[in-house]
């Protein structure tokens, strides 16, 4: 890790003081994420409600420039020199991004699974599909037993990908499925959000550190 991507660190621990305890885990998530996206891998993001527009937004910080410049890499644009000027165009307007979908979205798939299927394995459907070995799921749920997020976490583990795991509380069933969990301490589901999302921009921020 960067001595500017531990800085990091340190900045959100001293923002806010009640994450003090989860310096070890946050860097734990973070080479998580990191060894996965340098071999190839992507990030998949599950929660519900609040959770979910959570997994959203952390998909939006990474699939395009968060805090600094994110240039493309040199075979893209060697490939889109070809088109000229709208190629240079393009080129102008692209950031470099890292591999991150959110499963909470898919309007046409969920609604047809919720209504020909049982509804809590929408998201380990997805996972199903989608995840690879070597992939990582980060998992977003307050109190640790939403049971769509531990199927998919549990499908997950199946097909040998890592689970990185962001909740409250004593850490409910994903504690014990995570490889990395970070909980926040808090109970409220609305206090545990509020912590969460200083949680999240600091992985993000570290990992734009690290790649760009």
């Amino acid at each position: 890790m960067k001595d500017t991507t531990r800085k990091i660190i340190d900045e959100c621990i001293a923002r806010h003081s009640a994450l003090s305890g989860l310096k070890e885990e946050i860097a734990q998530a973070f080479d998580t994420m990191k060894n996965s996206f340098l071999k190839g891998g992507r990030l998949y993001l599950c929660g519900n409600g609040g959770s979910a527009a959570d997994c959203e937004h952390i998909a939006g910080e990474l699939l395009k420039s968060f805090k600094k410049p994110r240039p493309l890499p040199e075979d893209l644009l060697k490939g889109l020199e070809a088109y000229g000027e709208q190629g240079a165009a393009i080129a102008t307007g692209l950031d470099g991004g890292l591999p991150a979908i959110s499963l909470c979205g898919h309007s046409a798939f969920s609604t047809a699974y919720l209504n020909d299927k049982d509804p809590a394995f929408t998201f380990a459907q997805q996972v199903n599909v989608w995840g690879r070995e070597g992939d990582v799921l980060l998992t977003l749920s307050t109190s640790g037993n939403s049971k769509n997020c531990v199927y998919a976490a549990m499908v997950a583990k199946a097909k040998n990908m890592s689970v990185v795991f962001l909740g409250g509380g004593t850490g409910g069933k994903l504690k014990e499925l995570a490889d990395v969990s970070l909980i926040v301490p808090e109970k409220e589901t609305y206090k545990v959000q509020e912590l969460h999302l200083p949680l999240y921009h600091c992985l993000c921020a570290m990992l734009e550190e690290e790649f760009y």
